[in-house]
């Protein structure tokens, strides 16, 4: 499935985006991290807080989603994380109607990048070697809870 070319700014939100991962890192968490963008301004950024709160669905994309909070729309909107999308967020995704994606990596998990793409929505893939690695390191790390995280036993 093709993907729709990243642009400089997509690599600085993306930067903002690792910040908020590499937070979740160091207080023991998952290191995904996501920002909300609308005309070039941060709306929300969060990051995984699934083992900080005990919450199953505290994903980087649903905690800064709920940073964002009640909007009328998200028309306009881009949502950058630093991995693929899993199936709940990507389902959020589509229910909110953001129409951009901007994706850090896939490379340590698939995600649903071309779930999205075959939905209509403008995914970027940015193949980060800076969420890349960071990811890696926590999976190398941390592979019971990564394993846990995905719902593979480990």
């Amino acid at each position: 499935m093709p993907f729709v070319e990243g642009t400089a700014e997509d690599r600085a939100f993306m930067k903002i985006a690792l910040e908020e991962a590499q937070q979740g890192y160091d207080e023991g968490g998952l290191p995904i991290g996501s920002v909300l963008i609308e005309e070039g301004q941060v709306v929300a950024r969060g990051h995984n807080r699934q083992v900080q709160e005990g919450d199953p669905i505290a994903h980087g994309e649903m905690d800064c989603l709920r940073r964002a909070g009640r909007r009328p729309h998200y028309r306009g909107t881009t949502i950058y994380t630093t991995l693929s999308p899993c199936m709940m967020c990507t389902g959020t995704i589509l229910q909110f109607g953001i129409p951009r994606v901007v994706i850090g990596e896939r490379e340590n998990f698939e995600g649903n990048a071309d779930f999205l793409a075959e939905r209509g929505v403008a995914v970027v893939l940015l193949d980060d070697p800076d969420c890349k690695a960071l990811m890696g390191r926590f999976i190398a790390e941390q592979p019971a809870l990564w394993n846990k995280d995905i719902a593979e036993e480990g």
